[in-house]
């Protein structure tokens, strides 16, 4: 298989699984970006040999770039660095694995250059879903799904002849390491709690969000971009061994779902594949060590930022924009232990709820200060709670 790849983010979780999936299948890797961790992005630079290479952090950069002066590689910075790798000619498939809205201008840089993209920056959909996918088709630019549950959903859909076939799709959660409690009983979590996750090795926003069901409720926006679906058409069930990753409904009743292990290499190597499969570094899943697989209905009053996201998609306009950006400014601040575990969910709901609707076709800078204001939003609400 000759694929030339891109990978942004490829110190994080789904980027360094990503490089081990291109080593796996012997894949050339013209661009890295990261955002901080220098150490890490040596080795791979070291190994993978790119062509070029970006990180987010400006003082990072220059660190980098003197600790491979002895390498042909050009060491770019900052957001125009992510864009630079977004967008490198040499590269057919760009993968986005960064974290936040960070992801949204390099994939609108890929896009532009005509790149397919295998995605796994949930917030490029979430905040600029119309803006970006409008760009792909205009382009001809193909959106690949890295999440195991849209990979579910993709791999799922594929021999339908007709979408319109399609009743609703199913995105399965584990619950988090939360599951089951109250909200009385989610009082006074900590960070360190709130990291444990039962079944996913992640990085720590996207744990929270688990922890929180936020990463779930992006999911549905996300879903709702992806497969150009109504909230209506758009369900969740907690199901707590992750083995079912997501189901398909057809008018028919009939449902489809795509099982295997937890193992995101799996979804990030059939984006990077398709159309085609091939032998993964991954594990088979024994049916009969499974045992049980269990479903249960989602707790919205507990777990209010699924909630919010649901109410955001049919809202529309900005509001996911709104609940996004709140989101991680709250987060960072649970992370730093200034607000609760159960405040954050709060602030995405009265974040979006304060962002006004938008009736016009929504611009990148619209998409920007919507992002801002829902960012001052919390950090104001937070400050005159003190």
């Amino acid at each position: 298989m000759e694929k030339n790849l891109s990978i942004l983010g490829s110190t994080g979780s789904i980027g360094c699984q990503a490089l081990e999936v291109a080593r796996n299948l012997g894949l050339t890797v013209s661009g890295l970006a990261a955002h901080n961790n220098i150490g890490l992005l040596e080795t791979q630079i070291r190994e993978f040999r790119p062509q070029a290479v970006a990180v987010f952090d400006v003082h990072a950069a220059k660190e980098l770039k003197l600790s491979v002066s002895d390498l042909p590689v050009k060491v770019l910075a900052g957001i125009d660095g992510l864009c630079e790798i977004a967008s490198l000619p040499q590269a057919d498939l760009i993968l986005n694995s960064v974290v936040g809205m960070v992801g949204l201008k390099p994939t609108l840089a890929a896009i532009q250059a005509k790149k397919n993209i295998a995605l796994a920056n949930k917030e490029t959909l979430v905040a600029g879903g119309a803006l970006v996918m409008e760009a792909a088709k205009r382009q001809g630019v193909s959106i690949l799904p890295v999440d195991s549950e849209h990979s579910a959903i993709f791999q799922c859909i594929q021999g339908c002849q007709d979408l319109q076939e399609l009743r609703r799709i199913i995105l399965t959660a584990s619950g988090g390491p939360f599951f089951g409690k109250k909200r009385a009983e989610l009082e006074n979590v900590t960070v360190e709690q709130a990291l444990k996750h039962p079944n996913w090795d992640m990085g720590t926003k996207v744990t929270i969000d688990s922890a929180t069901m936020m990463n779930k409720g992006l999911e549905v926006i996300e879903a709702a971009w992806l497969f150009d679906l109504p909230a209506e058409q758009i369900d969740v069930v907690v199901h707590r061994e992750s083995i079912v990753h997501s189901l398909v409904e057809f008018t028919d009743y009939s449902v489809l779902a795509q099982l295997g292990v937890p193992d995101m290499k799996v979804p990030i190597q059939y984006a990077i594949t398709h159309p085609n499969r091939a032998p993964s570094p991954s594990h088979p899943l024994n049916l009969a060590g499974c045992q049980n697989l269990s479903f249960y209905e989602p707790d919205l009053e507990t777990f209010i930022c699924l909630a919010a996201c649901q109410k955001a998609l049919k809202r529309g306009g900005l509001a996911p924009t709104a609940a996004n950006g709140a989101n991680e400014a709250a987060v960072a601040l649970f992370l730093q232990h200034k607000i609760g575990f159960l405040e954050i969910g709060g602030l995405v709901m009265d974040a979006m709820l304060a962002q006004k609707t938008v009736s016009e076709t929504i611009t990148l800078e619209q998409i920007l200060e919507a992002d801002r204001a829902a960012r001052e939003f919390v950090q104001d609400s937070v400050r005159h709670r003190a």
